[in-house]
């Protein structure tokens, strides 16, 4: 059962990311792209968006949220090196994550849990040990914070009140998809060394610190509770994951504007952080590296809707060309 011990709130720190980046998308490794299909959309309930060429696009309506890439003869994810921890799907209400883990529990699939004074939370592996957690925000006029650190815990999850969201003939349960509004609300990794990871995501990337413990740290925009977290409980030091493993292949964190991202590019520029890959998708412009760990990540943000390149069916056309980053630099 993966849960987020008891934290100790510390010290006030001051804002420094735009307050509406988020967590957006995640891309995972798996062995057997059909059987991990089989699991996320008839179990989980996310919505197959666009498949080929051995991954597929999965979410909730049209929103993305996770992204499958298959490696035949992958080997399972360890637990003693550095990646994934947990992929977290944020369902939009009490009720709708009730459902949600009613259905878990009629087809006998183990689950953990955990009531984080922020949030309900169910952790759970896919078929190839990528670890994912499924939860409901409280409302956030409850949440509670001391000198600019979130309070959270690990207790008991109150069933009761939780299945009490949920009438006995509710037609929700005969409808295994996740319904409008769910997302990818944040993601928790494995870290060899916190001091390094710390010195990454918040003075490079410019996260704020929301709650912080000698084995882990807790990290957000916007006042969320966490759109990061990080851990050693594999051990200070791990190894990163060997080559055809499953896992993550990176996460995407979303910038609201192109100004946002320009932001971020210069701070990994005065960091002298390489960057792995810069390209213009058309529909969006994003930037690839890799964390302290080797945990790869997109920085991007998406044009405009309306400004999307489309075929004459109307169909999205994505292409990947150079991104010029004197020109995203311009937005400064």
């Amino acid at each position: 059962m993966q849960q987020t011990p008891n934290v100790t709130p510390n010290e006030t720190t001051v804002p420094s990311l735009h307050p509406e980046v988020e967590v957006g998308t995640v891309t995972l490794k798996v062995a057997d792209l059909a059987r991990s299909l089989e699991f996320y959309t008839h179990l989980i309930g996310l919505q197959i968006l666009k498949q080929g060429n051995g991954s597929a696009v999965l979410g909730s309506g049209s929103r993305p949220i996770l992204l499958l890439e298959e490696v035949p003869g992958a080997t399972r994810l360890a637990r003693n090196v550095t990646g994934l921890y947990h992929a977290a799907i944020l369902f939009p209400t009490r009720h709708s994550l009730a459902v949600k883990i009613q259905q878990l529990l009629r087809v006998n699939y183990p689950f953990g849990y955990g009531d984080h004074l922020v949030s309900e939370a169910f952790y759970l592996d896919d078929p190839d040990a990528n670890g994912l957690e499924l939860y409901a925000d409280r409302p956030r006029s409850t949440w509670v914070w001391d000198g600019g650190q979130v309070r959270m815990a690990s207790d008991p999850i109150d069933f009761k009140s939780l299945f009490a969201e949920v009438q006995d003939n509710d037609p929700a349960l005969k409808n295994h998809a996740a319904p409008a509004g769910t997302k990818l609300g944040h993601m928790h990794l494995r870290v060899a060394n916190i001091p390094k990871a710390r010195a990454f995501y918040r003075d490079v990337l410019g996260f704020d610190m929301t709650a912080e413990m000698p084995t882990a740290l807790f990290l957000s925009a916007g006042g969320y509770h966490h759109h990061i977290g990080l851990n050693t409980w594999a051990g200070e030091g791990a190894p990163q994951p060997p080559p055809g493993s499953t896992g993550l292949y990176h996460f995407a964190i979303l910038y609201p504007t192109r100004a946002a991202l320009a932001d971020a590019l210069r701070r990994l520029m005065q960091a002298n952080i390489s960057l792995e890959g810069a390209s213009d998708h058309g529909v969006s412009e994003a930037l690839y590296l890799s964390d302290p760990d080797g945990n790869g990540i997109e920085l991007y943000w998406d044009r405009p809707k309306e400004l999307w390149p489309r075929d004459e069916n109307g169909q999205i056309e994505m292409s990947t060309r150079r991104l010029e980053l004197n020109s995203l630099l311009g937005e400064l």
